[in-house]
């Protein structure tokens, strides 16, 4: 019988890799997991976490503004970019600490290396040169930004932009920036510098950001957008970038000039196993260099297994925990488990949030379903003395025929806080009829989700 070093190996210390690694281990297994970088990966590191903390900071200008109409003055608000920098670098240490700490109190040996397949239970550490062996191998690798602005045509001085990773990292907060991109992570770091003191223009090829959200949800959202003052430029693409003096220009296939301080790239991810050499293992590859599993995270390769963001399915942290949990009850608890892709909840930390649960309007209708739906728009109580003209937008689909609800969507303050609650009576399966029987809770916004009582309009296939 084969002796390997480990039972398991996993290449990839962020979200997935270190559940995986750590409940593994807890099964009597051995098992060793080898990152690169830092433990925690894009979400503790240089996501999620990083850029919620940058949040938070870019709305407090937002709140002054607010505090007035409720008898405060603060003074002159004034903003350190250092400031936000250094705390921002403290916290992630602390929690890099922790998830480092766990994974080695569980019995996990951690290594910082980089690691490559030599075949299918081989792999080479590039830092100190061993070779290590392992019954099972888990791919964890996550994936990273890309900076391909034109596809198969290559955009001149697209080497000048940045990435959502360099935000996390500047010297000092832009006073113009550009973000090329319609996706949460653009929308997100577009309302970040603008809450921050920086103008902001977007630029997106396509008529409307957030492809996949609702429109109602979208179309609100570009209101918002307009209202704020940020520049949104649709159905524009980058034709050139170049460096002038102090500042970086760029011209659109529209005509459009922009002279800004940075650019930010974010108009998608790639799954990182570009060099991991996964061939010498026989795993097989998608187009955009996915890693293609099966329903229980096989590869084509019977002791390698993938989960997370570098498989291309739902790119979400805690959907690659799951399936980290899943994966050791399949394979280290005998207990077959497929991951539930379904009524997954997901948000848009713009300001205000988006956050969405099961299907859009749209997607019901491909579905084949006839649907009722139910919106109601308003301006938030707290916005009432405020004086801002902040708007709030709810909206259930629900299928006509049996009144389940199919989808709850929001634009608004706190949405995915209460959408992260909306999620579990979708998966209880709940009717309409259900919404309508619980008591709101006054005064709240999330009140909304239970008194909407008059149907907006109905919609057949």
């Amino acid at each position: 019988m084969t002796k390997f070093d480990y039972d398991l190996f996993v290449i990839g210390g962020g979200s997935g890799g270190v559940r995986a690694s750590r409940i593994a281990a807890q099964t009597g297994a051995r098992v060793a997991l080898a990152e690169e970088y830092r433990m925690g990966g894009t979400c503790v590191i240089r996501g999620c976490i990083p850029k919620k903390l940058f949040v938070y900071a870019s709305q407090f200008s937002e709140n002054v503004k607010d505090a007035a109409g409720y008898g405060w003055d603060f003074g002159d608000a004034k903003f350190d970019w250092p400031t936000l920098i250094a705390n921002k670098d403290k916290e992630i240490a602390r929690l890099e600490g922790l998830y480092t700490k766990n994974v080695q109190a569980a019995g996990v040996i951690i290594l910082q290396d980089r690691a490559v397949f030599e075949d299918q239970h081989t792999l080479r550490l590039l830092n100190s040169g061993k070779t290590v062996t392992a019954d099972k191998i888990l791919i964890a690798t996550g994936n990273r930004p890309t900076r391909d602005l034109g596809g198969s045509h290559v955009i001149p001085g697209a080497e000048l932009c940045i990435t959502s990773d360099d935000a996390f990292h500047l010297k000092e907060l832009p006073k113009r920036i550009l973000i090329a991109g319609g996706g949460y992570i653009a929308l997100e770091f577009a309302h970040i510098f603008h809450g921050l003191g920086s103008h902001v223009s977007l630029v997106y090829r396509g008529e409307k950001p957030l492809r996949g959200f609702d429109d109602d949800v979208r179309d609100a959202l570009c209101a918002s957008m307009q209202q704020r003052g940020l520049e949104v430029l649709l159905g524009c693409e980058f034709t050139k970038i170049e460096k002038r003096g102090d500042c970086l220009h760029a011209e659109t296939n529209k005509g459009g000039k922009v002279d800004c301080d940075q650019i930010m790239v974010a108009i998608g991810r790639t799954p990182n196993t570009m060099a991991l050499h996964v061939e010498k293992a026989g795993v097989e590859l998608g187009k955009k260099g996915e890693v293609k599993v099966d329903e229980y995270f096989r590869t084509s390769a019977p002791n390698i297994y993938a989960i997370g963001d570098v498989t291309d399915r739902i790119q979400l942290t805690p959907v690659a925990i799951h399936e980290a949990m899943c994966f050791v009850e399949t394979v280290f608890k005998n207990n077959p488990t497929r991951p539930d892709h379904a009524h997954v909840p997901t948000a848009v930390f713009s300001t205000p949030e988006i956050a969405s649960v099961g299907l859009s309007e749209e997607m019901a209708l491909l579905k084949g379903h006839t649907v009722d739906v139910y919106k109601a728009s308003f301006r938030p109580l707290l916005h009432t003395l405020g004086g801002r003209e902040v708007r709030t937008l709810m909206k259930l689909v629900v299928d006509a025929k049996t009144d389940r609800v199919l989808g709850c969507h929001m634009f608004g303050d706190h949405a995915a806080e209460i959408i992260q609650i909306a999620a579990v009576t979708l998966r209880l399966k709940a009717t309409k009829k259900d919404f309508d029987s619980t008591m709101a809770l006054h005064p709240t916004a999330a009140e909304e989700l239970v008194t909407m009582r008059t149907k907006s309009y109905s919609r057949a296939p």
